[in-house]
C-alpha cells in the first residue's frame, strides 16, 4: 500500500536497471580515477564528475541511456542533472556497490 501511495505522490519511483542494461544502457562511474581503480562495476566507463560536462558529446554519440553511479549517489545525481540538461536520457544509479547488487 505504501508503494502505491508513493507512486501516486510522485515519490519512490523505481527504475529497472537490469532492463535498462539489457536495452544497451551505459554505466558511467563519476568517481575519481583512484576510486574507480579501487573497485567498480564490470563494464562501467569512468568519467570523473569534473569531466562529465566536457565529455557529454561523447555520451550523446552512443545514443544509449546512461546510468550514473559514484560512492554515495551525490556526485552521480549532479552528473545526471548535467546530462539530462544536455539532452541525454540518464538515470542516477546511486552508490556503485548498491547498483552492482541490483544488476547482478
Amino acid at each position: 500500500m505504501l508503494g502505491i501511495i508513493k507512486k501516486l505522490l510522485g515519490g519512490g519511483s523505481t527504475v529497472d536497471y537490469k532492463l535498462l542494461l539489457s536495452q544497451g544502457a551505459v554505466i558511467v562511474d563519476v568517481r575519481t580515477v583512484g576510486e574507480f581503480r579501487g573497485g567498480h562495476i564490470k563494464g562501467a566507463i569512468n568519467i570523473p564528475l569534473d569531466e562529465v560536462k566536457s565529455r557529454t558529446a561523447e555520451l550523446k554519440k552512443k545514443n544509449k541511456p546512461v546510468i550514473t553511479c559514484c560512492r554515495s549517489g551525490n556526485r552521480s545525481g549532479v552528473a545526471k542533472s548535467l546530462l539530462v540538461s544536455a539532452g541525454v536520457e540518464c538515470y542516477n544509479g546511486g552508490a556503485w556497490d548498491t547498483l552492482n547488487h541490483k544488476i547482478v
